[in-house]
């Protein structure tokens, strides 16, 4: 079985599970062959031999490599705290943000650059350095909002000089600080679910994107939203973003299903109105794609309701996973089947009425 690049060696993964190693929590996940179950690497199971174990990166390879969930360690559980490195450098981050933290100074802090980096690109999908690079720059950008000139935003960022923070900046933004002087940026989080990690992307006008990372589309869906809306993505803070995660804990954890985070989705006149037509369809209850289909005025618009379905950028909120096929059986999630019933079933079991296509 091939190892995923972002995981430790697998001696080292070990070597960790039988110690129970807390430091190891988020970083992978163990799957015993010969119990069919996965676990985290401290759980107080019994330890598999060696030749008996696979190693995933994420929960969710481990459920589509056809392990299921551990009843004792529950390793879907989002309560878990991240791990020990990742709290730590996200502090030392927050302590300087508009500064510079060198391999060097993390050498000097005990931590080892390279771990650094791994567990990084594992939690946050991107690198430490290149997570603080891209908050700093997030000051900056404020900085130039304000009205600052370019040259105080600089020296208030960490560099040096002014044509490292130009080029730092553009590597970022995609521009130079003089012309982002006239755009937002969209503001970017992630949120943990007990179905997986989700990214959540939102400007003042509102929530734009809420992907579970893993979704091959994400990636393209955000360069979608950069390109369109002529601006860039980056790490910070946004009160849509603050709503959003407070409110999918409510809805996870069955306080309140209900929505009422501003969107502001971004797609062609028939994708809003469908997109639209998808908040209309009661907790608790599907549709079909034919249903849609008559209410966009077009009973043959099947296909292009799925397309515009597949296209939705803002799931669960926007809920795309209530539209199933007339015969009542399950299609079309790019989030995976899985998490569809998932949410079909969380919602019925709060919500109450029978579903009816």
């Amino acid at each position: 079985m091939k190892t995923p690049e972002l995981l430790p060696p697998p001696d080292t993964m070990y070597h960790a599970l039988v110690k129970r190693d807390p430091s190891f929590e988020g970083i992978f996940f163990v799957g015993v062959r010969t119990t069919g179950i996965f676990c985290r690497p401290t759980c107080t199971a019994k330890k598999p031999a060696r030749e008996n174990v696979d190693f995933f990166a994420t929960s969710n390879a481990a459920l589509d490599s056809g392990y299921r969930p551990c009843l004792r360690c529950h390793p879907l559980d989002s309560n878990a705290r991240p791990p020990r490195l990742i709290e730590r450098l996200s502090a030392e981050v927050e302590r300087a943000p508009g500064g510079r933290l060198t391999d060097k100074e993390l050498a000097a802090l005990a931590i080892d650059p390279s771990t650094a980096r791994r567990q990084f690109k594992r939690h946050y999908g991107m690198t430490f350095q290149a997570y603080h690079r891209a908050r700093r720059m997030g000051l900056a950008l404020s900085e130039v909002h304000k009205g600052g000139r370019v040259g105080e935003a600089r020296n208030g960022s960490g560099f040096e000089s002014e044509s490292g923070f130009r080029e730092a900046f553009t590597k970022v933004f995609g521009e130079t600080p003089t012309n982002a002087k006239a755009r937002a940026p969209l503001f970017a989080e992630r949120i943990d679910t007990p179905l997986g990690a989700m990214v959540a992307v939102a400007d003042d006008r509102g929530l734009r994107l809420l992907e579970f990372i893993d979704r091959r589309a994400t990636e393209r869906e955000m360069s979608l939203l950069r390109k369109r809306l002529k601006t860039n993505i980056v790490p910070g803070e946004n009160r849509h973003l603050t709503a959003t995660r407070r409110q999918l804990t409510d809805y996870f954890s069955g306080r309140r299903l209900e929505f009422d985070i501003p969107l502001a989705p971004v797609g062609s006149a028939f994708q809003l109105r469908a997109w639209r037509i998808l908040q209309s369809i009661p907790l608790g209850e599907t549709r079909s794609y034919s249903w849609m289909a008559k209410r966009l005025g077009d009973e043959n618009a099947r296909r292009a309701v799925g397309r515009a379905n597949g296209t939705n950028m803002i799931c669960i909120v926007i809920p795309c996973h209530r539209v199933i096929r007339a015969d009542g059986t399950l299609c079309g999630y790019g989030g995976g089947l899985w998490r569809k019933k998932w949410l079909l079933d969380h919602e019925r079991r709060y919500a109450g009425p029978t579903s009816r296509q």
